[in-house]
């Protein structure tokens, strides 16, 4: 049984020429599988690109997976193969069936799929979207929004792992939307941060080897149900954002690796084309039809999902060429240098194109090198990103925590070379899931001393962060204080909640984000030196330091004190920088989170002594390794 292909004009001239070009930016709109009236016959338009194949066919539960029944039509030179099949349904399976240049017959995947069946089943699904979003006037909010001079405070989830209903199994997007909606207005976090939710064969990468790039995973659901998700967390306030994965694919054999039967989507060369660390492949992005294929991705995210930003994974690995290879397993660029110019040249691309068409939407990057200008404008020389994670900031704090007082002082710069760099880029200060795996422990069991001091350790942790300049993450998990590592095939600890040594790190951290966000001096000037003075950085035999936070225009301040110390310190004199009356809006040991109740009655009365440079100052009570909020 074979019928001639008859292909629509789905994709004309402009199209491929674009599709050659690099430039066609909704690429999604014609590759893949849409529904479709042709000839006034309702069927799905197939299209795929495969240059170098011989022959391709779609086949499916549609016509009995045989590849002789609905075979494709090549376009010209442009290698986009194409038919149109009448009858099919949603929710039928299919793949291309690609006789390469060898002659081998492979089944393949469509690179293009918006649905697929549940792993470790592989195939692609028809698929035609039907949900409505109500969130248009976040959409609105959201073109008009200043991200840098706004607050975000950022909950990282990895959906699966985060809870389980009553039967054990992971919750759906749509459950998921409503209690995560829920519990981060409850919690005080403006955004929630998903680690990779597109589809993906091995749940053990959590994601971040992805084998559908425009395919929601159909773990958790629909393609519809993602957008309730998302649409949900939207209407109750809370931004979302998605891991999303340029630098490396998987080598299943299913998906894109070695598509047509030539390294189409990778490079040829194993010292460019593979990852020593993830045995992975690498993007081409040399090859401009594979540029085209990350961009489109990245605007298929934000535009069909609605998505408020990408954080892209791993850009330290795609900036150079010799990224965790020894001398003579990578390959030079044209210079003779380590730079990797094509993928430099992808993500300024990239990020002026989103930027662009989509003010308010943030690109994040996990860069953890020095690499200059990784948040700065490309005019400047920049990559364009809006932020970048500040890793630097991450290692040297969490180091000096695990240190016993009694040391820190050999350690003290840990907690004060940040602000060396601290504005040199659009910060995020992550601690994410990549710190509580792989044996490293949890957050409280990276604390030192025994467990009151852990816990106290903990919470000073963590109001040092949010007082620190750069918008803030965690890793679910961090704000109940859970003992145990993370593991992704279980819920959080949450019947640890049960103690109220843990209930009282969730009620610091609801009130953390409470303060944070009511306090402009915490965020308004959070990329510039104007926000941001040392009131004492150098007491490092006390174990303390202080600073203080301004809004624009300096109309507002907020003061932190910390002591970081087992001792309590009365009577301390600090410099602070007006006159009048400061109110002690947090205090980490306070005993409702916890702590031992020192502090100060809620105020502190400056006076007109000069100190610290400052000409004012109060005597203060500083409890023991905790943290002191005071706002003027």
């Amino acid at each position: 049984m074979t019928t001639e292909p008859q292909a629509p004009a789905w994709l004309g001239d402009i199209d491929l020429y674009l599709l050659g070009e690099g430039k066609h930016r909704r690429l999604f709109e014609k590759l893949g599988a849409h529904r479709m009236t042709h000839e006034g016959t309702d069927g799905v338009s197939f299209a795929v690109w495969a240059p170098a194949a011989r022959s391709v066919s779609v086949v499916g539960d549609f016509n009995s997976w045989d590849g002789r029944a609905h075979p494709m039509r090549v376009l010209g030179d442009s290698g986009v193969w194409q038919t149109f099949v009448e009858g099919i349904e949603d929710g039928q399976n299919y793949k291309f069936e690609i006789v390469n240049a060898d002659g081998n017959i492979t089944l393949k995947t469509d690179p293009f799929a918006f649905a697929t069946e549940v792993p470790p089943d592989t195939a692609s699904k028809i698929y035609t979207p039907g949900y409505e979003f109500g969130d248009g006037n976040w959409m609105t909010q959201r073109a008009a929004a200043h991200p840098y001079s706004s607050p975000m405070s950022v909950y990282e989830v990895h959906l699966g792992s985060w809870r389980h209903d009553a039967g054990g199994a992971s919750l759906n997007y749509r459950e998921a939307g409503d209690q995560l909606a829920r519990y981060c207005n409850e919690m005080g976090f403006t955004h929630v941060e998903f680690l990779p939710l597109a589809e993906h064969p091995f749940g053990g990468s959590w994601g971040y080897q992805v084998s559908h790039y425009f395919a929601p995973t159909s773990r958790f659901g629909t393609p519809d149900d993602f957008k309730y998700m998302i649409d949900t967390l939207h209407q109750a306030g809370i931004g979302v954002l998605v891991d999303w994965v340029p630098a490396h694919f998987p080598r299943d054999e299913f998906a894109l690796a070695r598509f047509d039967g030539t390294a189409l989507y990778e490079h040829l060369d194993p010292r460019q084309g593979t990852h020593p660390d993830w045995g992975t492949l690498i993007f081409n992005y040399g090859r401009t039809e594979v540029r085209n294929f990350l961009i489109s991705n990245a605007l298929y995210w934000i535009e069909e999902f609605h998505v408020d930003g990408l954080r892209v994974d791993a850009v330290a690995s795609m900036l150079y060429l010799d990224y965790s290879r020894e001398e003579g397993d990578w390959v030079p660029n044209r210079f003779g240098g380590r730079e990797n110019l094509e993928a430099i040249d992808f993500l300024k691309e990239l990020n002026t194109v989103v930027h662009g068409e989509h003010p308010g939407v943030m690109m994040i990057a996990e860069e953890s090198t020095a690499w200059p200008g990784v948040s700065r404008p490309i005019y400047v020389g920049g990559l364009g990103f809006g932020f970048k994670w500040n890793m630097g900031w991450m290692h040297d704090t969490l180091d000096y925590f695990k240190h016993d007082p009694i040391h820190r002082r050999f350690h003290h710069n840990q907690l004060t070379f940040s602000l060396m760099y601290a504005f040199s880029e659009n910060f995020v200060l992550p601690l994410s899931h990549d710190e509580v795996v792989h044996g490293k422990g949890s957050l409280l069991n990276k604390m030192s001393g025994d467990p009151w001091r852990k816990f106290a350790n903990l919470r000073s942790l963590y109001a040092y962060m949010w007082a620190h300049p750069g918008k803030k993450l965690l890793f679910m998990g961090g704000e109940i204080a859970q003992y145990s590592e993370w593991n992704h095939d279980a819920q959080l600890d949450w019947p640890t909640l049960q103690d109220d040594r843990h209930a009282g790190v969730q009620r610091l951290m609801a009130d953390i984000n409470r303060v944070y966000g009511d306090c402009p001096s915490l965020w308004q000037v959070d990329d510039e030196p104007d926000g941001f003075q040392w009131i004492d950085a150098n007491d490092a035999d006390n174990n303390v330091i202080s600073f203080f936070r301004a809004n624009q225009g300096r109309s507002e301040h907020l003061v932190c004190i910390a002591n970081l110390s087992p001792i309590p310190r009365y009577n301390f004199r600090v410099g602070l920088p007006t006159k009048g009356e400061y109110t002690e809006v947090l205090n980490t040991d306070s005993e409702s989170y916890g702590g031992s109740n020192v502090g100060n009655l809620g105020v502190v009365e400056a006076e007109p002594v000069p100190w610290h440079g400052l000409n004012h100052s109060a005597m203060v009570a500083l409890p023991p390794l905790a943290v002191l909020w005071l706002r003027a």
